[in-house]
């Protein structure tokens, strides 16, 4: 091809990319500069130079690299923007002439590319600048007409190319002929040569069925016949990308797989649980061309690959991958429309049982290792079955008791009777996977349930008694109150003995367990077992000398977050261990200082605050000055960087020993506020990108979100902590009300634009608590004045006009509310008050148009719209409140109402909804 830029440009340009592939970095990254510069003064010429090299260049490794940073390049915001300028990119400062040029050279790269794994580059390429191009109004018809061309070619990589590029790009066919677009992705969905060709019409055709209107959707089901037909020739190694491409219509439109739910599920359970016969394909009234019977799985033939001793671990591991993938199908149709599963017999029985056969597969000799690691790494545990309890876990959190409880009981309580240790662990779990969704139910037969597991901690094999307390803490969870009302005695009876278990995961599990019930207990409930819970916790934090064992940190660390949390639910009644225990707490401050135990001291910190505040002021004022002293010279120590629990934990027990001494915290404000203003006052640390290929691996304490068009990464422990912070100041203006006079004005400072820290919804409500609070304060100290309240009310306002989240508009109106209050209705001045109105005013409109709006929802919607009308409920509530405060017959309650009024009425269940329908 006739070349289009400069031969100095070119040669120059070669050079640059040879040098950006070299594992130099100095060479690297004087070659990034270079491209940089060249952008800048002249990025048509290079851009161009860069797609005519995807064709020219000798080697396949420099086409593949040059298409990538062609990809990468074009819109990436120009030179001298700022991130949020209008997202100005290269592409939008490149003349109309050189586009046309560069849509040429890419369309001949696309036609002319002899290898395959160049030309998929080539597609993503295409599928980037095709998309970006549309969205500003460009249409690219050459690139239509040669898409549907290329399906017609004889050579199959041609065709898979131009499926890619219609999955890639589904706008290429949305404004033609929808039988036409029909008959094309037919064609490749039957395409007899190639496997690769159907999997890139079967996503293909994913991509048209998410994209299209209701219109287009209703002239397009038949589509899913041949698409269906692509599964049942396949061998496990196509199979699972195949269920994984189907699974994303699942999810977004379920309502397609009415008609094929019998079939599918003949076909499916055979996937999921290998054992049984498939059955039928999902469409027997269309079968896969070329055949007329049923099959069964795993087909024979020759699209299956030949089985040697060699290759049989690969065999069984894509097999697996199928069974993954085939659940993750099933599940999440499940969880889109769980009525389409609970009417389909037999599907949620599938589900179930293959859940619970996956979580028996655990390896038989593992035992030694197991005891030996650290619990914290079991996430992490490659050969534990994480997807099968997950999947068991959904499933009931989608369908509920009435549908999952009947299948799991049908076979967890022979699993528990079984000979088989993984099995009984399996039936353990299974019943805690369980316990969330099914919990309404569930509690209807609690008192059996129980009878079912507390045998099991007497169990001899140590990861069945694990799985126990496991099972019964999730319990205690998910029924909080219920099964700890009812049950105590069955569940203490277990659960202490344990704490004595020979094994210490097994021991510490127990201890784990014992949280998820004190969150729940009543503290007249815990007493008559206080002595005997902390008597063996003191024993697993400190066992003696006679005992000769060395005390895993995990136990320690898992013992003191036990104690915490026992001493918080006893209350008072805790005072009586108060002097065997502080001592030990004290102990672990001065000591603990390396860094295998700064989990240890973050424990420790939190237990003894918590402490502090079950046994009150009069108890613990003998200790207050030697844990504040351990406190202050913790905080005065050099950071470790490592140590990311620290500044957390620091804070809160801060708060913890003020809620406990009450006003006599007041000394050591001086101490503690420097550095928790500090905090409070962080900005966040924000990273943006301009694709996610430069996102890369984040870095531990980071996470991205999307936010206006862009990849944002924000670092999370700084945004935690200042959260911490917040909370903290809400603690300290409560207890000490008008003693915390001399941290008012800052606070306040700080408080007003916390309200739009859109970073961390729990900054912004802590923020919104504190405002009153300090009006409270300053109001008490006579440090209040008329200016801090109208800057206050005026940021208030502001805030609740701008507000898009009903969840916090709720909490600016009472944060407005609870400040007047304070001060009184004479502090919101005529301006104020005329602002307040249209701000409500604003926000009244802008519900109504949702709610308008809402009324023209599919009917599949409304059950989630109706989660959001719930939360607006709250905002109209707190609105009323605040118009009565002004003024008992205000004119805007009638707008109020009126509103509430355009609200639909939700189904109260899913049940009723069948029942009705």
């Amino acid at each position: 091809m006739e070349a289009v830029v400069p031969h100095e440009i070119t040669t120059e340009l070669t050079q640059i990319l040879a040098n950006l592939v070299l594992g130099d970095n100095k060479i690297r990254s004087n070659a990034e500069q270079a491209v940089n510069d060249r952008l800048v003064q002249t990025p048509d010429l290079y851009l161009l130079a860069l797609a005519q090299f995807s064709i020219a260049a000798d080697t396949e490794v420099m086409r593949s690299f040059s298409l990538v940073l062609l990809r990468r390049l074009l819109f990436r915001a120009a030179p001298g923007q700022q991130p949020r300028e209008g997202r100005l990119t290269l592409y939008d400062q490149l003349p109309a002439h050189a586009l046309t040029t560069l849509e040429r050279l890419l369309l001949h790269s696309l036609s002319h590319e002899p290898l395959d794994a160049v030309r998929r580059k080539t597609v993503d390429t295409v599928c980037d600048l095709a998309n970006n191009s549309m969205s500003r109004g460009r249409p690219w018809h050459a690139l239509q007409a040669q898409t549907f061309t290329m399906t017609q070619t004889g050579e199959a990589g041609f065709r898979e190319c131009a499926y890619r590029l219609f999955s890639g790009c589904p706008n290429l066919v949305m404004d033609l002929q929808t039988d036409a677009v029909l008959t094309v992705f037919r064609k490749g969905l039957q395409d007899s040569q190639s496997v690769e060709v159907r999997l890139a019409a079967l996503r293909a055709s994913v991509s048209y069925l998410t994209a299209c209107d209701q219109h287009q959707l209703s002239h397009s089901l038949s589509l899913l016949y041949p698409m269906l037909d692509t599964l049942p020739s396949l061998p496990n190694i196509h199979l699972k990308s195949f269920l994984s491409s189907l699974t994303p219509l699942c999810s977004s439109h379920p309502n397609l797989f009415v008609p094929h739910m019998n079939a599918l599920l003949s076909f499916l359970r055979g996937l999921i649980m290998p054992s049984v016969d498939s059955g039928p394909t999902p469409t027997v009234a269309k079968p896969f061309p070329g055949t007329s019977s049923s099959f069964t799985f795993p087909p024979d033939g020759s699209g299956s690959r030949t089985s040697d001793d060699s290759d049989e671990v690969t065999e069984d591991e894509e097999k697996e991958l199928v069974r993954k993938a085939a659940l993750e199908f099933m599940v999440s149709l499940t969880e889109a429309k769980p009525t389409l599963a609970k009417r389909s017999e037999g599907w949620t029985a599938a589900m179930v049982r293959a859940s619970l056969e996956g979580m028996g597969e655990l390896p038989e000799d593992t035992l030694d290792s197991w005891l030996e690691a650290d619990p914290s790494e079991d996430a992490q545990d490659e050969n534990y079955p994480h997807v099968y309890e997950q999947t068991l876990d959904r499933v009931a959190c989608a369908l509920g008791g009435k549908a999952v409880l009947p299948p799991a009981f049908q076979y967890i309580p022979s699993m528990l009777a079984n000979y088989d240790w993984r099995l009984r662990h399996a039936g353990l779990m299974a019943i805690a996977a369980i316990a969330e969704g099914t919990s309404k139910v569930m509690q209807m037969e609690l008192g059996k349930v129980v009878d079912l597991v507390t045998p099991m901690f007497k169990d001899a094999h140590p990861r069945v008694r694990y799985a126990a307390c496991q099972c019964v803490g999730q319990l205690c969870t998910d029924l909080e109150e219920i099964i700890q009302d009812r049950y105590h005695e069955q569940l203490f009876s277990a659960l202490i003995p344990t704490l004595e278990a020979p094994e210490p995961r097994v021991h510490s599990h127990a201890a784990a367990a014992l949280i998820n019930f004190c969150e729940g207990v009543e503290r007249d409930t815990l007493a008559p077992y206080l002595d005997p819970i902390v008597e063996r916790l003191l024993k697993m934090l400190n066992p003696g000398a006679e005992d000769g064992k060395v005390v895993k940190g995990y136990v320690q660390e898992q013992a003191i977050t036990t104690l915490a949390m026992v001493a918080d639910a006893s209350e008072a009644t805790f005072a009586k261990h108060y002097t065997s225990i502080m001592p030990l707490l004290l102990n672990v401050l001065r000591n603990a200082n390396s860094s295998d135990h700064y989990k240890l001291r973050a424990k420790a910190m939190e237990c003894a605050g918590l402490i502090a505040i079950a046994v009150g002021r009069n108890v613990f004022r003998a200790d207050a000055n030697t844990l504040i002293e351990l406190l202050i010279k913790i905080q005065n120590s050099p950071v470790d960087p490592s140590d990311t629990m620290l500044p957390n934990f620091l804070i809160a027990t801060w708060a913890k020993i003020c809620q406990a001494l009450g006003t006599e915290f007041e000394p050591f404000l001086p101490v503690v506020m420097p550095p928790l203003l500090n905090a409070a006052s962080a900005k966040a640390d924000v990273s943006i990108y301009d694709d996610e290929d430069d996102v890369g691996e984040m870095r531990e304490g980071w996470e991205t979100i999307s936010m206006d068009g862009q990849i944002v990464g924000i670092r999370t422990s700084t945004i935690d902590e200042k959260c911490q912070a917040f909370d903290t100041l809400v603690v300290y203006c409560t207890t000490l009300n008008g003693r915390f006079a001399p941290y008012l004005t800052q606070s306040l400072e700080l408080s007003l634009p916390a309200l739009k820290f859109y970073f961390h919804d729990g900054v912004r409500e802590a923020a919104s608590r504190l405002i009153p609070l300090l009006f409270s304060c300053g109001k008490q100290s006579g440090t209040l004045t008329s200016q801090m309240v109208a800057a206050s009310f005026l940021q208030l306002i502001h805030s609740i006009r701008a507000e898009t989240d009903p969840s916090f508009l709720s909490s600016l109106y009472r944060a407005l509310a609870d400040g007047l209050r304070v001060v009184g209705i004479p502090a919101l001045t005529p301006d104020l008050q005329a602002a307040l109105i249209e701000a409500t005013k604003h926000q009244l409109q802008t519900l109504a148009d949702k709610r308008k709006r809402r009324a023209e929802s599919p009917e599949d919607d409304r059950e989630e719209l109706a989660l959001l009308e719930e939360v607006e409920e709250f905002a109209l509530e707190d609105m009323e409140k605040l118009l009565k405060m002004l003024d008992g017959q205000h004119p805007l309650l009638v707008a109020v109402s009126s509103v509430r009024d355009l609200g639909f009425n939700q189904w109260d269940s899913e049940e009723e909804r069948d029942s009705d329908g």
